[in-house]
């Protein structure tokens, strides 16, 4: 028959936290789940932000080019097209911000959703741009593509570097 080592001061019992830890009411999953979307925001606040700084680098240079390329039809292309990248990329990325804490369906189905009010938006803002020539088409084109897939480039970056666990521990 072995008896159980003796207990040290140092080491807590079953019964009591850790010394200079606070007992918590929240479950060992409630906390593990709050520590996995706190890293979920995490990478998707980077996106966001690193996604703002492309397009606000992008307004600055498509601008000036546009005015040198194409004068103010350019400026106009270079506006709208960041315009657009901006809707088109940050509502993704919010749309996934918004729900990061809850279940794999709700998120899929507002991104789903989110995705096709953009799809229809951008074919009736396209459909109504083609009729006017205030703009330069090819500054506007060149400016949304650069846009959309850098900050696509930059939410898989952002998602690749990110910190998620994959195992979450027993607290």
């Amino acid at each position: 028959m072995t008896t159980p080592a003796p207990q040290t001061p140092d080491e807590p019992t079953s019964d009591q936290a850790p010394s200079g830890v606070e007992p918590t009411d929240a479950s060992p999953a409630q906390v593990s789940a709050d520590a996995v979307g706190d890293a979920v925001s995490a990478v998707f606040r980077t996106a966001l932000r690193d996604t703002l700084l492309l397009l606000g680098g992008l307004l600055v240079l498509g601008v000036g080019l546009g005015a040198l390329l194409a004068g103010t039809a350019g400026v106009w292309g270079a506006l709208m097209g960041v315009a657009i990248a901006l809707v088109f990329s940050g509502t993704t990325i919010v749309a996934m911000a918004r729900t990061a804490r809850s279940t794999p369906t709700t998120t899929a189905a507002v991104v789903l959703g989110s995705w096709l009010v953009k799809i229809v938006l951008l074919g009736i803002v396209l459909a109504v741009l083609r009729n006017y020539e205030f703009y330069d088409r090819v500054v506007f084109a060149v400016v949304l593509l650069v846009g959309v897939i850098g900050s696509a480039l930059l939410d898989y970056r952002a998602v690749d570097r990110g910190r998620i666990p994959y195992v979450t521990p027993k607290a």
